[in-house]
């Protein structure tokens, strides 16, 4: 190995010395390079990429397009937001005044109108009320309104002139309390109305044509005593439908009278049969047999109310272990007191001028 001489070893590290600043020069220019070219293209799109020399200046458009969304009354008079963000110039760089901002697109969000209409909306839009003709029309006429409204179709006495009255019996047949009222209009010559159910007619046909032989008249009572008004108009005509079909088939003809159970009936109900030829038929003497009344009783409830043209309410068949014999037993004193008072009794057909059965 060769022994170097001070003089080679000074130039040695000379070279190594020059070598090692060239690098390092050349390392600090391409960095500096890259932070000026960092400085000068910001990202517009992220907020972390703003300069801190941005001001609070910058930062009410933001708030103002926030608001615009939300429908805040700010929408309506801040400043417009920018559609970008602006370019800070580098430090060497002279500050050229910057452009008054042009109103963009984005200034009103397309939420903005919207919201301000639906807010004007409700504000003009006044609070719905039913009218009393509406409310009206949704409310179900009551018994006597109907009466009332009509008293041609809806009928509950005869004329006063003709001096007569009508017997009526509700629910028959039965072979219990049927056969002993019978008995006792045969007895006193006097001939009555029998509102039957249908239900009640199948279990009972002899009786059925027992009535009809001994000159009564038979009327339409619903085919299981169901309470109209709680039944949909196409149930309602079942049960009135089905209770003629029984009837024809029983005693020849489709009876033209009908009596809802517990005298109760809708107007859309009222109209459907009088449409179809029935006479809804209801009383305005009210006998209360029902109630299990003793003779007395039922008695003082007839005689006390009844005039020229009435048509009385009594039972000839009831519900299981329903008495009636408070019926039985006053119908012979009622007769007899309606005849000493010049009162004929007869049928429905004859006190209303009208026809048995259907055409």
């Amino acid at each position: 190995m060769k022994k170097r001489t001070p003089a080679a070893f000074l130039l040695l590290s000379a070279h190594r010395f020059i070598s090692l600043r060239i690098r390092s020069s050349l390392f600090l220019l391409i960095l500096a390079l890259c932070l000026a070219l960092t400085a000068c293209t910001p990202t517009a799109k992220s907020p972390q990429a703003l300069p801190s020399e941005i001001g609070p200046t910058e930062a009410v458009p933001r708030n103002a397009a926030k608001a615009a969304e939300t429908g805040s009354p700010l929408s309506l008079a801040g400043p417009p937001a920018p559609s970008t963000v602006q370019q800070v110039s580098p430090p060497s760089a002279s500050p050229a005044p910057a452009p008054a901002p042009t109103p963009t697109p984005a200034v009103v969000s397309p939420a903005e109108p919207k919201t301000q209409k639906k807010r004007n909306s409700k504000a003009k839009q006044p609070v719905a009320k039913p009218s009393k003709e509406t409310s009206g029309q949704s409310q179900r006429l009551t018994l006597s309104q109907l009466v009332r409204k009509y008293p041609e179709l809806l009928l509950l006495r005869g004329s006063a002139a003709s001096g007569q009255v009508a017997l009526t019996f509700d629910d028959a047949p039965d072979t219990t309390f049927t056969p002993q009222v019978l008995d006792v209009l045969k007895k006193y010559q006097v001939r009555a109305t029998f509102f039957l159910v249908g239900a009640q007619a199948e279990k009972h046909p002899e009786m059925v044509k027992r009535i009809i032989r001994e000159g009564h008249v038979i009327g339409n009572h619903s085919y299981s005593h169901k309470l109209f008004t709680k039944l949909s108009d196409d149930l309602f005509q079942s049960q009135v439908l089905q209770t003629q079909q029984t009837l024809r088939r029983l005693i020849g003809y489709s009876p033209r009278l009908l009596r809802p159970p517990y005298g109760e009936i809708s107007e859309s109900q009222l109209l459907w049969a009088s449409e179809h030829g029935y006479r809804i038929v209801n009383w305005n003497v009210d006998s209360l047999d029902w109630k299990q009344l003793g003779q007395e009783k039922v008695i003082s409830n007839i005689l006390t109310n009844v005039k020229p043209g009435s048509i009385i309410l009594q039972h000839s068949g009831g519900g299981p272990g329903q008495d009636l014999n408070g019926t039985v037993q006053a119908l012979p004193t009622v007769i007899q007191t309606l005849k000493s008072r010049n009162l004929k009794m007869v049928t429905l057909p004859e006190l209303l001028q009208v026809s048995k059965q259907l055409d």
